[in-house]
């Protein structure tokens, strides 16, 4: 499908290896000091992801705001990962900042809301369209307190989401179709959960096959993101949001959008710009500047069905019902201080504006080089998303995305990339542009990337 000799690949990746022992000594000694304490070798099991055999680690000084760091080893990177969109705002905002170290001097976590709370709430319906929210400590936590409501409300079971989703550690998300059958998604252990019970999985675009399992009547709720980004990206078919929704009402089950991800296509995410219309929405990750926050929406009518089993009034007794969700950290003074900087001063209309085109600039770099070439590869944008996916055509579904992958090529491309200080997300191909990203970031992505090709093909 990719049109490089394995034999090729695999001589690169040796050679790479090697360059990237000789830039990153530094880190590896961190790294083999961190398995003395940490489960695998770092805080979170995630950062074991990276291809070069440990992580890169940052060096303790500040930087100019924006997406360039140094490691330890005193290489300096440019970065499109942004914490896998955590850090989408960029690094060390100043109002980011500023909000951090003047919550903090009141108190970060107090079980009381602060004046900021009211300008966040108010601001979250502006711009998402619901007029109803709730504060997590993540997009896991917020897309788990959606199935629990809508479980509630409707009285059914299931889960349904689409095959080579990712929600987080949903638990009910862990699964996905291969060859017509439902299976663990990366080989997740069950965890003794009822997946045959809980949870129904179809095709991304597949009309028929979600009105089929809608029609069992035993959905409470879909989980969707309105783009698939997290198996190679998967675009929504002409049609099929209007589908989903049609179906989602016509069948009594409740609609959950999460724009974790696909938050990246504006102020408003891809709810507001293509004019969706949820029961339930979830943006997580990068709305407090990359400390940990979420936050859920629900609708008039959603909420309307959710009082009439928890009533929005204070407790009057200490044995009121426990909403089943949340925690003593959601919703901390820090969590809002920082979002509301981050929605008044960060992710505005006119940064969008300006990361947009530079996605559209990094996307056409990459798809000049592959022509330049003649690879049968292509780059796909959603917003200010950019992936490279080793397939001349989009794929319609996680199908098409398994019959395109070429792992042994993707652990190159990021090495190659990691060698030369570009970072992009560990796992497949994506990059992200912030209002922190230049122009002169964006070309040296592409500089390294064509440098790759012509490696590839030389």
């Amino acid at each position: 499908m990719n049109s490089v000799a394995p034999e090729r690949i695999q001589a690169l990746m040796q050679a790479e290896q090697a360059l990237y022992a000789e830039r990153h000594p530094k880190s590896r000694a961190l790294f083999e000091q961190g398995k003395q304490h940490w489960l695998y070798g770092a805080p979170s099991h995630w950062m074991r992801r990276w291809i070069g055999g440990w992580p890169i680690y940052l060096a303790d000084e500040a930087r100019d705001y924006g997406v360039r760091f140094r490691d330890v080893d005193g290489n300096d990177v440019v970065d499109f990962c942004l914490g896998d969109t955590g850090g989408m705002c960029g690094h060390g905002h100043p109002a980011v900042v500023e909000a951090l170290a003047r919550q903090a001097r009141v108190g970060s976590s107090l079980m009381l809301p602060t004046g900021d709370a009211e300008w966040v709430g108010s601001e979250l319906s502006r711009r998402f369209g619901l007029p109803y929210w709730n504060l997590t400590t993540s997009a896991s936590d917020a897309n788990r307190a959606c199935i629990r409501l809508a479980r509630m409300v409707t009285g059914r079971p299931r889960v349904l989401v689409f095959s080579g989703c990712y929600h987080g550690s949903v638990e009910e998300a862990h699964v996905e179709l291969f060859e017509s059958r439902v299976r663990m998604r990366n080989g997740i252990h069950p965890n003794a959960f009822p997946h045959e019970r809980l949870s129904r999985v179809v095709e991304f675009n597949d009309v028929p096959a979600l009105e089929a399992a809608l029609r069992e009547g035993d959905v409470a709720c879909v989980l969707a993101e309105p783009v698939m980004t997290n198996f190679g990206m998967i675009a929504p078919a002409p049609g099929f949001h209007a589908a989903l929704r049609r179906l989602t009402r016509e069948t009594g089950t409740l609609l959950v959008i999460d724009e974790t991800h696909t938050i990246s296509s504006g102020p408003g995410g891809y709810t507001r710009l293509h004019g969706l219309e949820p029961d339930f929405f979830v943006v997580g990750k990068a709305i407090a500047g990359g400390v940990p926050a979420a936050a859920f929406g629900l609708s008039q009518a959603t909420a309307e069905r959710v009082w009439q089993q928890l009533p929005p009034v204070p407790p009057t007794v200490r044995q009121s019902a426990h909403a089943g969700f949340g925690g003593t950290l959601a919703g901390n003074a820090l969590t809002v201080a920082a979002m509301r900087a981050v929605l008044s001063e960060v992710l505005t209309e006119e940064a969008f504006a300006r990361m947009l085109a530079l996605a559209q600039r990094l996307r056409g770099g990459i798809e000049a080089s592959i022509a330049a070439h003649g690879l049968p590869w292509h780059a796909m944008a959603v917003g200010a998303r950019v992936e490279t996916m080793f397939t001349p055509d989009p794929p319609r579904d996680a199908r098409d995305v398994r019959a395109g992958r070429d792992p042994e090529l993707e652990a190159l491309l990021h090495l190659f990339l990691m060698n030369r200080g570009v970072l992009i997300t560990p796992f497949h191909n994506m990059m992200l542009c912030c209002p922190g990203t230049r122009a002169e970031d964006v070309d040296r992505h592409d500089a390294v990337f064509g440098e790759f090709v012509r490696a590839l093909t030389r």
